[in-house]
């Protein structure tokens, strides 16, 4: 027999009558039997599930505008989604990268227009402009971020961009992608 199962002795029975000798026991009022709650019921999961299982039933054509996740990204109207698919997954080689850290916004747009040119002139392809997350802004929004973006739709010889990633400066930085220098 294990310990759990074993009868209290004698006189362990003797000691817990003698320590209980002058309880009272308490009014029916005050003893609450309620039955424990029911289990929760994952009411989020089971939609979840309805949906994918509803997707995978019926699958929308894939956006590759947003197969890198929501960050914004431009692509010149006429190329195949293709360019900025291989843009976000890195198989265009980064040569040349401009740092916009502590720059106003007028020497920003100097300093991104002299480095595309000069971008242009060399022959590059692919280039970074870092132009950080606006963490030292005012309410610690970005300001260059968006800027830059619509500075760079602009630029004729801009083809694609999109977010860097995470090792490239994230959503700190954009890959762009620029007109050959033969075109």
């Amino acid at each position: 027999m294990s310990r759990a199962q074993r009868r209290p002795s004698k006189e362990d029975q003797a000691l817990f009558r003698a320590a209980a000798a002058g309880a009272k026991p308490l009014p029916d009022s005050r003893i609450h039997h309620e039955p424990p709650p029911p289990p929760a019921v994952p009411l989020q999961r089971r939609r979840d599930e309805a949906e994918a299982l509803a997707e995978s039933l019926h699958p929308e054509p894939l956006d590759l505008s947003l197969e890198g996740g929501d960050e914004p990204a431009f692509l010149r109207p006429g190329l195949a989604r293709t360019v900025l698919r291989d843009l976000r997954r890195g198989r265009w080689v980064v040569q040349e990268a401009l740092d916009l850290h502590g720059a106003t916004r007028e020497e920003a747009r100097r300093l991104v227009a002299e480095f595309l040119a000069e971008s242009m002139r060399r022959g590059l392809r692919c280039v970074r402009i870092v132009h950080g997350k606006g963490l030292g802004s005012p309410g610690r929004e970005p300001v260059l971020k968006g800027l830059v973006r619509g500075w760079l739709m602009q630029r004729a010889e801009v083809l694609a961009y999109c977010q860097a990633r995470a090792a490239e400066g994230g959503a700190g930085a954009v890959v762009i992608l620029l007109k050959s220098p033969r075109a």
